[in-house]
């Protein structure tokens, strides 16, 4: 039963520049789902309904994606679990943690801008990690790029093979349809109604000659998708599944033209989950045994219990709720009472799992980012890494009556990733210093306080613009050669680090402590060899 269920799991995630359609496009994916009768747009937030995975206040408001958002829906035979991320680079870590639990990546670009900066930066993270991806050109009923343009921009920024799994007919206001490549069949579009499902019509090629077509489109895609079947790079799944070429898919989320293409051909290509490396090995899927390891953690899904939720992808075995699993950090074991299935902030019960779902775990506090919950012997899977924010300041509530709201609204912020902590264990005030990859974190952060614990905040900038974590006992801390502005500082898990204001200090302290490793991300180097406690 378990491989007969993980076969036909389907989990991924999206990734984009900021405005490239990727909220767009996953509003419109469970449109095609049935999960939803009319799609809410991204534009014109104020007259029309807000989209399903953009459901904290704020993104309504700014029209962006600021956390990373989880939903599930069943497309012929498929489950499909798909893990919508924040676009803007200020919550790429949010984005990074969100691609651990995808087994496959969808890459949005708008045609008319190619890749950006933003899609290139988690490209490398997918690289890095040998995610395949799979590219949807979007908006190709505006002005952009030729599409054979976009290919070259694909490879020549992000190095990967593009490979057209279907073309456009026509472009801008002249974009009607599809070819699909492997068959060469026409699919044209006859209604543009973004907010429904649309009908279209299917037709060989070779016979496309519609009177509704602009004169010479027909011939035009003719002509281009011969020269890409003569010259081209043939499809190959196993180079996809290698990471070494990317199916480019041509459509616009906006109309719906070329999107049920798209999902039909994502579900071919994305792989079933597979198996992932532990401490003691690689772990199958198909297991007998459960296991999964905690990837997100959202506080006030439901703002009026202040409640937080533990996402756990997961990796092996079949989940039942009522189960007793180990928690490897702790060693304790605990009962699954209260697993839920959430779609954006909505919720139901989920009475079982099987591996490349997402679950939504109640937390009291006792979950932390990365953690490994399993049946039978312990396991680690690999820990999730800290990277070195950029902005540094301190938090201060504005009202002292509000103090006792201030502190636990920002332990459960913290405790879901939102922003980083240091401290330092030496100064007399020891104000706690947040630190963030963005600026725009401690917006959210701020909001958040204010619209869901009722305490307004006020940030105190501090000059600092790098951490670097040092592996070392505290004695030997007090021996490193620093520059006079630096801060000598301790993180919420309890690691060392040092501030610095400029990455001149930081080669500075490098060449003066020459046999000490100055980390710009911090990992459990050794979490391979890590024992669980039992």
């Amino acid at each position: 039963m378990i491989a007969r269920e993980v076969a036909r799991r389907r989990t991924f995630a999206i990734i984009s520049h900021p405005d490239a359609g990727k909220t767009t496009l996953t509003e419109k994916l469970l449109l095609f789902g049935g999960c939803i009768d009319i799609a809410g747009s991204v534009r014109g937030r104020k007259t029309q309904r807000s989209a399903t995975s953009d459901w904290m206040e704020l993104e309504k408001q700014r029209g962006i994606s600021v956390s990373s958002t989880v939903l599930a829906f069943e497309f012929e035979g498929f489950q499909v679990n798909l893990l919508d991320t924040p676009g803007h680079h200020d919550f790429s870590e949010d984005t990074y943690r969100t691609l651990m639990a995808a087994d496959c990546a969808v890459m949005v670009i708008d045609l008319a801008k190619g890749v950006e900066t933003q899609t290139e930066k988690l490209f490398r993270v997918c690289a890095l990690r040998k995610i395949p991806v799979i590219t949807f050109v979007n908006k190709v009923d505006r002005p952009g790029q030729e599409p054979l343009a976009i290919l070259n921009d694909i490879q020549t920024k992000l190095g990967i093979e593009p490979v057209p799994y279907n073309w456009p007919i026509g472009a801008g206001r002249d974009f009607c349809g599809v070819v699909d490549m492997a068959t060469q069949t026409a699919q044209l579009f006859d209604e543009r109604k973004g907010d429904r499902r649309i009908e279209f019509r299917s037709m060989p090629l070779a016979e496309l000659d519609d009177p509704s077509l602009q004169p010479g489109a027909a011939d035009k895609a003719r002509e281009e998708v011969e020269l890409l079947a003569t010259a081209g790079t043939a499809m190959d799944r196993e180079r996809f599944l290698a990471a070494e070429l990317s199916p480019v898919f041509f459509g616009s989320a906006l109309t719906n033209f070329g999107v049920e293409h798209f999902l039909q051909g994502f579900l071919q290509m994305c792989p079933p989950p597979g198996d992932r490396e532990s401490n003691v090995g690689p772990i199958p899927a198909a297991r007998r045994d459960f296991a999964g390891f905690v990837f997100k953690i959202q506080a006030n899904l439901d703002p009026r219990h202040r409640d937080s939720v533990a996402f756990v992808r997961v990796c092996a075995g079949h989940f039942r709720r009522e189960m007793e699993v180990l928690h490897a950090r702790t060693g304790k074991k605990t009962k699954m009472r209260r697993s839920h299935r959430v779609f954006g902030k909505e919720r139901e019960t989920m009475d079982e799992a099987f591996p490349g779902d997402i679950l939504g775990l109640t937390n009291p506090g006792d979950f932390h980012l990365g953690d490994t919950i399993c049946e039978g012997a312990p396991i680690h899977f690999e820990p999730l890494p800290q990277f070195s924010p950029e902005f540094f300041g301190a938090l201060r509530c504005a009202d002292t009556s509000r103090r006792k709201q201030f502190e636990r609204g920002l332990a459960q912020l913290l405790e879901e990733g939102a922003i980083q902590v240091f401290n330092d264990t030496r100064a007399a005030r020891r104000d706690p210093i947040l630190a963030a990859v963005g600026e725009l974190q401690f917006d959210v952060v701020r909001f958040r306080m204010e619209s869901e614990y009722n305490t307004a905040t006020q940030v105190e900038w501090l000059p600092y613009k790098l951490a670097r974590w040092v592996d070392m006992p505290p004695e030997e801390l007090r021996n490193l050669k620093l520059p006079y502005a630096s801060r000598q500082v301790i993180d919420q898990l309890g690691h060392a680090a040092i501030l610095f204001q400029s990455t001149w200090d930081v080669q500075s302290a490098e060449r003066e402590n020459p046999k000490v490793k100055f980390a710009a991300i911090r990992t459990a180097e050794h979490w391979r060899d890590k024992p669980a406690i039992v």
